[in-house]
């Protein structure tokens, strides 16, 4: 697989250029799948280094991450807390950036391919209520300018994508 890389400046410009985007279109609807399977649809669209995309929304049933809206090969269903990088995530409540998964202890292998990802907590009115996970088949994918851009557009949607 041939290795993707956007500079930092390009990154910037894309989510700059695509947060207010995402933010227009969710502002009438008030549907979250909806609004959530909109925003996984513009981020695949927009970032060519992203293989897969999608929501884990916190279950208080079940105490697990359960899969909502996402665009990629079919993925794990359920995450138990503290588990892979989204558990991880939504144990310690702040983003994770793995530049080789390799080297995450305890990563889960939805998609054998994956070779780097991102993972960021949604919170609404502080309290924690999902991961959103991003992976990429390219090594050191994902940086401090995915990191600030998805927390900004997680912060300003998350009204919008809570159940």
């Amino acid at each position: 697989m041939e290795e993707i890389k956007v500079s930092a400046a390009t990154k910037q410009e894309q989510y700059e250029e695509l947060l207010p985007q995402i933010t227009s279109l969710l502002n009438d609807e008030p549907n979250s799948i909806a609004n959530m399977a909109n925003v996984v649809a513009a981020l695949k669209q927009t970032f060519d280094y992203y293989s897969w995309v999608g929501f884990y929304l916190f279950d208080k049933q079940s105490n697990e991450l359960v899969l909502g809206p996402f665009q990629g090969k079919i993925a794990c269903t359920r995450i138990g807390f503290g588990k892979g990088v989204c558990g991880a995530s939504f144990q310690q409540k702040e983003t994770i950036i793995v530049p080789d998964v390799e080297q995450f202890p305890g990563h889960i292998y939805c998609d054998g391919g994956t070779k780097s990802e991102i993972v960021v907590p949604i919170f609404l009115q502080s309290n924690i209520i999902g991961v959103l996970d991003v992976d990429s088949y390219a090594f050191d994918s994902f940086d401090e300018t995915d990191k600030k851009y998805l927390e900004q557009l997680l912060a300003t949607i998350a009204g919008r994508i809570a159940n």
